[in-house]
């Protein structure tokens, strides 16, 4: 559902002026950033509640899910704050000086966004609770309906009042990227309430009952989401570096503007992994807390190779009908479709590496471990990504496709580090 949500909402930007698409592409980095952070809690969320639930301990992941909640919406408020100060120094900082109608449409797009952020945060840190308790299928209902209530107020908000063959006429506000925008914070709010309402039928008890985080329940959460922040904060750091190496190259508003669509496409082969490296983190947490550490493995193990055989069978067709699919997302853009058909080429080659990275880092950070995946960020990202991507791009000047390769490249080498650290097992003693 993320997948036809993510393309679906290319689409429907990738028919508005150019700018506008360039604009949502070089906003990825703060969304990135403050979805990362709100994943961050959930992750926190996830190991302290699956750890209890594992040991049957229900006063103790009731109580863990409350007070994780309570300090994620603080954090969502403080965070929506920020991003509405930093909107339009980051637009200047990110997009090309010469698209001043690009930096104004980023400008607001992203101070719309942040109304919703503190919904975001709720939103991860309920779901990463309900993960804990082995419910999976709760969110994938309550995700489904925002997606739903996206994508039509998206229809609504974007574009103006349209006249159809059958003589009815579809009402339409007008508002383009603006539009977007609003669709995303009022289908967020909507789904945190009824992700609110609906947790007092489950085990995890009327969690909308907030209140005071005591010292003690702050150290545990932090213990676990401060590295997993961290590694956000890094990798939407580097993302942000990568856009600014990007719009030196020539054509840079072109690379910009294909990098959203390219990874609307990556998101058909990733979503599968990423929905098994939550189910690694939940059962290596309730493993872990059974006391069961051969169980956590084993589990982990047949999750990565799943995702693994998976994006094996999506890369192929993904590789060959890139043009086609980014054709019918971006209507007139030849520029534009051709980057994001070179993007998405590049990083197929290495996906499957980013599967098994995706899902062994989820296991680790569902036993608690967030140290070991901050350092493979660090690594893969920083050491690897950023100074390769300045050299191919700009240095030797093969412009964006030098940018593809570092990128694709370094999702390799986190896939290689990834397995290594989980087969060391160190991971089997972290304290939550």
């Amino acid at each position: 559902m993320q997948v036809i949500n993510n393309l679906l909402d290319s689409t429907f930007i990738g028919h508005l002026p150019a700018a506008a698409l360039t604009a949502q592409s070089g906003s990825m980095s703060v969304m990135f950033l403050m979805f990362s952070l709100a994943m961050a809690l959930g992750t926190a969320s996830t190991a302290l509640v699956s750890r209890a639930y594992g040991a049957g301990n229900p006063e103790e992941f009731r109580m863990a899910c409350r007070k994780t909640l309570s300090l994620s919406l603080l954090f969502g408020v403080l965070l929506a704050i920020v991003s509405m100060f930093v909107a339009e120094p980051s637009a200047r900082l990110l997009l090309p000086s010469d698209n001043p109608e690009a930096i104004g449409l980023m400008s607001r797009f992203l101070k719309v966004y942040a109304a919703g952020l503190p919904a975001v945060f709720l939103i991860q840190t309920l779901a990463g609770a309900l993960r804990g308790i082995g419910d999976t299928k709760s969110p994938m209902v309550i995700s489904g309906i925002q997606i739903l209530l996206h994508i039509a107020m998206n229809f609504v908000l974007i574009f103006p009042p349209r006249n159809t063959s059958f003589g009815v006429t579809i009402p339409g506000a007008n508002l383009g990227l603006e539009g977007a925008a609003t669709a995303l914070s009022v289908s967020a709010w909507l789904s945190a309430l009824a992700y609110l309402a609906y947790s007092g039928k489950t085990p995890l008890g009327a969690a909308w009952r907030l209140g005071l985080v005591e010292s003690e329940w702050v150290k545990r959460i932090m213990r676990i989401a401060l590295p997993a922040a961290g590694m956000a904060v890094l990798r939407v750091a580097s993302l942000a570096v990568f856009t600014i190496a990007l719009k030196m190259v020539p054509k840079g508003s072109d690379a910009i503007a294909g990098m959203r669509v390219g990874f609307a496409l990556e998101s058909i082969m990733f979503m599968p992994a990423f929905g098994l490296s939550m189910a690694a983190s939940a059962l290596v947490g309730q493993s872990l807390g059974m006391k069961k550490p051969e169980r956590a493995e084993r589990l982990a193990w047949a999750a990565g190779h799943q995702a693994a055989i998976v994006t094996m069978a999506l890369v192929v067709p993904i590789f060959f009908l890139a043009p086609w699919i980014s054709g019918m997302m971006i209507e007139g853009k030849p520029d534009i479709i051709a980057e994001s058909t070179a993007l998405i080429r590049w990083l197929c080659i290495t996906e499957i590496m980013f599967a098994y990275s995706m899902v062994t880092i989820g296991a680790m950070q569902g036993a608690g471990d967030t140290v070991r995946p901050l350092w493979i960020t660090i690594i893969s990202l920083w050491v690897l990504r950023v100074p390769l991507t300045f050299l191919c791009a700009n240095g030797l000047g093969w412009g964006s496709t030098g940018a593809w390769f570092a990128m694709s490249l370094s999702q390799a080498a986190q896939g290689v580090m990834a397995i290594l650290a989980f087969r060391q097992g160190k991971w089997k003693t972290s304290k939550v």
